[in-house]
């Protein structure tokens, strides 16, 4: 499986994931298979480039997108590109790989009860209601 990252910088295996899935300067992409790692700048339209992140990722040929949190609008655009979004990365690109490997990060189609927030920084994410 091609697994994307948003990432910080050119760190690969090692760089950061970051925050804000369309502003990062690039996108780190992991054959989850090969362990081959590819990074790629971000030249989608938020950076001045053209088309959407879900465009320039789908001809790279991601099926999976690992990121800390993502809209509803973006991850309907994921998801009709046939990339299926996880949410909940932080850290190491390695760390989130592993995350996502173990079942340990939400699957953004099951994370429903989450989306008033829109993972807008709001880590308060305790859900006790009643």
């Amino acid at each position: 499986m091609r697994v994307c990252f948003p990432t910080e910088g050119n760190g690969g295996i090692d760089g950061k994931v970051g925050e804000h899935f369309g502003r990062v300067p690039t996108y780190t992409i992991v054959d989850s298979d090969t362990e081959d790692v590819e990074v790629i700048p971000n030249e989608s339209s938020h950076k001045g480039g053209r088309g959407l992140p879900a465009d320039l990722l789908a001809q790279e040929g991601v099926e999976i997108m690992v990121c800390s949190g993502l809209g509803r609008k973006a991850i309907n655009l994921f998801e009709d590109h046939g990339i299926d979004v996880y949410v909940g990365a932080g850290g190491q690109v390695k760390e989130a790989l592993e995350e996502w490997k173990s079942d340990e990060l939400l699957s953004a189609s099951e994370s429903d009860a989450c989306e008033r927030h829109e993972f807008r920084g709001s880590h308060d994410h305790d859900h006790h209601h009643g």
